[in-house]
């Protein structure tokens, strides 16, 4: 079995290490021939993007290795589909000069960090191309001009001669570096240039994270205006991200750009797993009867109208199942929420209106919701509107453009399209509910007087704690989960603080494992225990306090108290449904 290699993204290291390689060399047959002058693909993190930017390169740059010699690529194609096109595509193998950059890296705290993280970038890119100082082609005038991009000190800031600390002031040489670098090429190897740029939008989404966006905004759109707009030397690109940027102006004007979106029936294939190509991994790793898990777990996306599996997280579970007959014990796990940002869906649920909550609740529990799309968004446009609050329908867009909704129809009223959304599959379900069941606990332990809840307790007064929860559950919370667990969680947070007490959760007691159960610190007190249900409907409120008590009663949770040598027990049953609590005092 070939290995699998887990976060390798670069083409030629997949290869040369034998791995296993989802074929998708079709990509470039498919942008010769159906792409534009510039490709923009926008689809969620983690899904082919970087992988496939270094596959297009790897098959047409005509590279010249560290010795000026030429560099034959054509070993990484061999027995992959592309060999199978036409004459046509095939002969563009190794035809001409590439322009590589991902700006992934440049995700700085302030403008200036940023700034030159992407000019250091931009300048490893322009030394892959050094062998233009030696050029036969190129007059000394043209090689002045990339030396100066090539040996600009990289460090930031410089001290000048009263000793003061100063930035230096090269973001304009730098903003136009691809253009440049793209007639300086063009002219050595007599071929328009292609350029491929990686994850576009991270160095924005940092941006309007830390606070600097429309000085980065500035720069991107100036280096994309000489690198895509007035290149006379580009013969195409290709452009990754998560989002279009567009209302900044940074593909203004753009007449020769074609944006991929997730909704756009061309390219699907070539990002994420198809459902073949899922099913042939999981039987090549012999693990065909897991099919069904992995589509619960990692399946529901669909781009354009084909069906596709997060590749990432597919990926992952075979490595994590293979040899196979020894790892059938292993669970699925969220592996794309542990490595994507879940910063837009944080924002979302720390702002979220009553609105917002009830339809995340719908979501979570498998329903659909509805909403107006637009693709030409911004980072800016999840913030504040006039009346300061936040623009909720921008934010539903982005959570559908960055994977965390997928598609289940869509309808166009006037100039309007609709989509209905839902959640696509358990993991990310699991990134809403855990995001959501972190927001709670802030808010819960961020409300500054529990005493009230501390004093009904001890005075064993169900009607005051019944009074303090709902309370709480009607300020911060929708339905946003029925499930016993989440009441649970929530619940106990309530409770670690209270004094003289050790809260402690499914401990062993009795013959069991009493939800909650709290232990005093003098001798003198008695311990409680609270055992938490969670129904579906009002009407079965007391059917769950009376479960409770039965299982209070028959796994001896109070004589195992006793037993433990604390003077006794105080048993209470609470039942949970939707934004209510029913609490009852158990007496045998």
């Amino acid at each position: 079995m070939q290995n699998i290699y887990i976060g390798c993204e670069f083409y030629k290291e997949m290869i040369d290490k034998n791995c296993y390689y989802v074929d998708k060399t079709m990509l470039i047959n498919d942008i010769v021939v159906k792409g534009s002058k510039v490709n923009l693909f926008t689809r969620p993190r983690r899904f082919g993007k970087t992988m496939a930017l270094t596959m297009l390169k790897a098959f047409f740059e005509a590279e010249i290795d560290y010795k000026g010699n030429s560099v034959d690529n054509r070993r990484y194609f061999e027995g992959k589909k592309i060999m199978g096109a036409g004459e046509e595509v095939r002969s563009m193998l190794g035809q001409y000069p590439v322009l590589f950059i991902t700006l992934k890296p440049a995700k700085m705290d302030d403008f200036e960090g940023s700034f030159y993280q992407l000019k250091s970038l931009i300048q490893d890119e322009v030394a892959r191309h050094s062998y233009l100082l030696s050029s036969n082609v190129l007059n000394e005038d043209e090689k002045a001009i990339f030396n100066e991009m090539y040996k600009s000190n990289r460090k930031p800031y410089y001290t000048d001669d009263d000793g003061e600390k100063r930035m230096r002031e090269d973001i304009s040489l730098f903003s136009k570096a691809f253009g440049v670098l793209s007639e300086l090429l063009k002219k050595h190897h007599g071929m328009d240039v292609i350029i491929l740029i990686d994850e576009y939008d991270v160095p924005l989404e940092n941006a309007y994270f830390k606070g600097y966006y429309d000085r980065m905004v500035g720069f991107i759109r100036s280096f994309f205006e000489n690198a895509l707009k007035t290149n006379t030397a580009l013969q195409f690109a290709a452009v990754t991200g998560c989002l279009r940027i567009s209302k900044e102006s940074i593909f203004t004007g753009m007449n020769n750009l074609y944006v991929c979106s997730i909704r756009t029936g061309s390219f699907a294939e070539y990002f994420g797993f198809t459902t073949e190509e899922t099913m042939k991994m999981l039987a090549d790793y012999e693990l065909t009867e897991r099919a069904e898990e992995v589509k619960e777990w990692y399946d529901g996306y669909l781009f354009g109208d084909t069906e596709v599996y997060n590749p990432w997280s597919v990926t992952y579970y075979v490595k994590e199942h293979i040899p196979a007959e020894e790892r059938r014990h292993v669970f699925p796990e969220p592996y794309w929420s542990n490595t994507s940002s879940n910063s837009i869906v944080k924002d979302l649920v720390y702002g979220a209106s009553m609105t917002v909550r009830t339809e995340l609740d719908r979501l979570v529990q498998g329903g659909t919701i509805e909403k107006m799309i637009h693709e030409d968004i911004t980072y800016a446009d999840i913030e504040n509107k006039s009346d300061g609050k936040k623009d909720e329908e921008n934010l539903w867009n982005f959570l559908f453009f960055t994977g965390y909704l997928k598609k289940v129809s869509e309808r166009k009223d006037g100039e309007n399209i609709y989509v209905t959304m839902r959640i696509p599959n358990a993991e990310v379900r699991y990134i809403y509910r855990n995001r959501i069941y972190d927001w709670f606990n802030g808010q819960v332990r961020s409300k500054t007087d529990r005493s009230a809840l501390y004093k009904a307790i001890l005075a064993r007064d169900c009607a005051g704690i019944e009074q303090f929860v709902n309370e709480l559950l009607r300020q911060a919370i929708s339905t946003f989960d029925s499930y016993e667990a989440f009441y649970h969680g929530f619940f106990l947070s309530l409770l670690y603080d209270m004094p003289d007490y050790e809260t402690q959760s499914n401990r062993e007691e009795g013959i069991g494992r009493p939800d909650i159960r709290m232990l005093p610190l003098s001798p003198k007190d008695e311990a409680i225990l609270f055992e938490v249900k969670a129904c579906k409907k009002f009407t079965e409120m007391e059917d769950g306090i009376n479960e409770a008590f039965e299982q209070i009663r028959t796994r001896r949770y109070i004589e195992g108290i006793i037993d433990d040598g604390y003077i006794g027990a105080v048993a209470f049953g609470i039942c949970f449904c939707k934004k209510n609590c029913m609490v009852r005092l158990f007496e045998q």
